[in-house]
């Protein structure tokens, strides 16, 4: 199945448009869980959970009273996991960089426990408790670990809309394996993911109650607001049911209609799949066309065959969607749905607190 992406990446491939639109030694169950994170995983940034021991233990290394600078432990992060370029360059939805937004939450949190403190802006050193707790020689530091203390219970339990009062999660529902091995920003953003998935298969089970006609306007609703035509109604239609060839509708490539888009729309069931004749049937009713752009979008999945034949085809170019990517894109663009609630998420404007100490 071709991914969203590359969904996107063959229609604007459509020409032209005019539209705007040096790892510490700690004891050998965190080597073999520091290793087993090397050889890849599907994500190879650490979780923020799994800096936590590496961090308190390099400013434990420090000269006491030494202070760590942000920008220090940053790099400490990326060479002690050996983070690749990539890994670098992936972030979370505010678009910092994932470790080191992972290595700044760590911060606040072994702060907020007391581990370590901060006498100045974007500077760490380790307190009388944090080296105390080392000392205890733990393979690896958990939020669980640090709900012992009682600055660090009463943070968290503030952050949850909860009692100071109330008892800690021993249940095990909120491992390091679950949401307390992320970040807030990690949360939120897989939160939003799932939101996301849930409401791309309501749209899904609702398009399937609607007329079939309703179906291909939907396309052709969807690449209008996408950027394909124009503002005139007459940019996108749906052709006549009868003698139609195949083509279920017809878009303009730009607002002077120099070329044409032809849309072929099929609204089977999600689980059906599209296979290779049923897409051959559609470059035979371009050619007939005299088309040479064709999309092909369905509520079902296209079947392996059937995306090979298409990136096969040099006289017309084609591009499939499916029941998936069809949902991603009405969301992305507005189509069938509507906002329904806005956060936002703040930080600190350190250029405002630094002009005043100027």
């Amino acid at each position: 199945m071709g991914t969203l992406a590359e969904s996107r990446e063959e229609l604007h491939a459509l020409p032209p448009f005019r539209i705007p639109h040096n790892p510490h030694p700690f004891p050998r169950c965190y080597h073999l869980c520091h290793q087993s994170h090397l050889k890849g995983s599907p994500k190879a940034v650490p979780k923020y959970h799994e800096m936590m021991l590496p961090i308190l233990d390099h400013l434990g290394k420090a000269q006491t009273g030494e202070e760590i600078s942000s920008k220090q432990i940053r790099e400490f992060v990326a060479t002690h996991f050996r983070l690749s370029e990539e890994d670098r360059a992936d972030t979370v939805p505010s678009g910092s960089a994932r470790y080191m937004s992972n290595a700044q939450w760590v911060c606040t949190y072994l702060k907020q426990a007391g581990l370590v403190e901060s006498p100045k802006r974007a500077l760490f050193r380790i307190t009388e408790r944090g080296r105390e707790f080392l000392s205890r020689g733990k393979s690896a530091i958990s939020q669980k670990d640090l709900m012992e203390f009682p600055e660090f219970k009463a943070f968290i339990n503030k952050s949850r809309k909860k009692e100071a009062s109330a008892p800690a999660d021993n249940s095990g529902k909120n491992s390091d394996t679950g949401q307390d091995s992320m970040t807030p920003e990690e949360v939120i953003e897989q939160s939003f993911r799932d939101v996301n998935s849930a409401l791309a298969e309501d749209l899904l089970a609702l398009i399937m109650q609607q007329p079939p006609d309703f179906f291909e306007r939907l396309v052709v609703d969807l690449l209008l607001a996408m950027g394909y035509g124009d503002s005139r109604s007459e940019s996108g239609t749906v052709t006549k049911k009868t003698g139609d060839g195949g083509i279920d509708g017809i878009i303009r490539e730009d607002k002077l209609g120099f070329d044409n888009i032809y849309i072929q729309a099929k609204r089977w069931e999600p689980s059906k799949s599209v296979c290779a004749p049923e897409v051959q049937g559609f470059v035979g009713a371009l050619t007939g066309a005299g088309a040479n752009k064709g999309l092909f979008i369905t509520t079902a999945h296209f079947s392996s065959g059937a995306r090979d034949y298409a990136k096969k085809q040099h006289a017309v170019k084609l591009v499939l969607i499916d029941g998936d990517e069809l949902t991603q894109l009405m969301i992305a663009h507005g189509i069938g749905v509507a906002v329904k609630h806005r956060y936002e998420i703040k930080g600190i404007d350190r250029d405002y607190f630094d002009s005043e100490s100027e």
